[in-house]
């Protein structure tokens, strides 16, 4: 069974989301849970949320499934909207602030 969790328009930059998601493609549930628990990252409390929604989801569809038979199969980060903001500099100029977004994608399979 597969199951698939979107986060959009989560407030970090993809390009600091992207390092934690290399460290938990493939692996086990538990065990990128474990990973993600340990790590400092920001990015790694949002795959988080992510990997435990999609987990929620095959074990509300599959009674029968178990955390234990589940694998992080696809994880993809996409670079969302840009919240353009400005600052004031010397001489009454402006300068541009961009705060990035992106969209976090998780899909789970279970072991057969």
């Amino acid at each position: 069974m597969e199951s698939r969790s979107v986060h959009r328009y989560a407030r970090i930059s993809a390009s600091k989301v992207r390092p934690v998601a290399e460290l938990v493609r493939g692996l086990s549930v538990d065990s990128a849970q474990a990973v993600l628990k340990a790590s400092p990252r920001r990015g790694a409390r949002f795959l988080e949320k992510v990997i435990k929604a999609a987990a929620a989801h095959i074990l509300d569809q599959n009674q029968a499934a178990s955390v234990q038979d589940m694998i992080v199969d696809k994880v993809w980060i996409d670079g969302g909207p840009l919240m353009k903001r400005f600052r004031p500099r010397a001489f009454g100029r402006t300068a541009k602030i961009l705060k990035r977004t992106c969209h976090i994608s998780v899909v789970l399979t279970t072991k057969e």
